[in-house]
């Protein structure tokens, strides 16, 4: 299964930020749109991720000033991301070798979506589920022995 079979299944709702809003903007449009991340784009180019995990780490850094607080000092700077055409057994791998659960997919410069490790848990579901009910059918319909005699 490829990348953009992912997003297709989970489609593709982009959430983005600036490096330059405070941290308590980009977690009010995180929690108000249900999502884990916002891609950080400045002058039209993917600088950064921000995910719950840098919020918490910025947030105890921060203390109190932790609101005021540029998007861009808490964010991911440079985060792997992933192609559209990528399998999705190396995306995994450069999910948990990155320690990153939340991967961009670009298409060069263009940002595609987001894909968690949720989205992949899901979509790997959603082909065994398939595979197991093409396997069941062509058991179901296999010729029994007395009709090839």
């Amino acid at each position: 299964m490829l990348v953009s079979e992912i997003l297709a299944i989970k489609g593709k709702v982009l959430f983005t930020v600036s490096p330059a809003k405070p941290l308590s903007e980009a977690v009010a449009i995180m929690t108000e749109q249900d999502v884990g991340s916002l891609v950080v784009f400045d002058k039209g180019a993917m600088v950064g991720l921000l995910t719950f995990r840098e919020v918490l780490v910025a947030t105890q850094k921060a203390g109190a000033e932790w609101e005021t607080l540029p998007v861009e000092q808490a964010m991911l700077k440079n985060p792997v991301a992933a192609s559209v055409n990528m399998e999705m057994d190396e995306l995994r791998r450069q999910m948990v070798e990155h320690h990153q659960r939340y991967l961009p997919v670009m298409d060069e410069t263009t940002l595609m979506g987001v894909v968690s490790f949720h989205d992949v848990a899901k979509a790997v579901l959603e082909e065994q589920s398939f595979e197991n009910r093409m396997l069941k059918n062509y058991i179901r319909n296999w010729p029994a022995e007395e009709d090839q005699a």
